[in-house]
């Protein structure tokens, strides 16, 4: 599958359930990558490899691939202007023991890709 056709069907699958829960209130068609970081770049991480960057100062996750491309899906959830850090790497089971419901929306998020590409 190509890198396109993959970000494609996730943003497609985003939805208030995979949203970080804190954020759901605000979630909506109009912002659909926010509260998805998290959950976005693990499954991109599933599917592509390479690492997973954080910056603490924005709450925000995106990932760096083994050739050093950064791919982020969600940068758009911020203001234009949002000043990032380079991010600092970060392992994937520190993204599941942040909160209770990484695991869930992940999962989430992974069976309606899942269920996009066996269709």
């Amino acid at each position: 599958m190509k890198r396109e056709q993959l970000e494609k069907l996730i943003k497609e699958s985003w939805s208030i359930e995979t949203c970080y829960p804190p954020l759901q209130s605000k979630w909506s068609a109009m912002n659909p990558s926010l509260g998805q970081c998290a959950v976005t770049s693990l499954l991109l991480q599933d599917y592509l490899g390479g690492e997973i960057l954080y910056d603490a100062n924005n709450d925000h996750y995106w990932n760096k691939l083994s050739d050093g491309k950064e791919i982020d899906l969600t940068r758009n959830q911020f203001p234009k202007g949002t000043l990032f850090s380079k991010g600092e790497v970060i392992e994937r089971e520190n993204l599941f023991s942040a909160t209770a419901q990484t695991r869930f929306r992940y999962e989430l998020l992974k069976e309606k890709v899942s269920n996009y590409l066996e269709n």
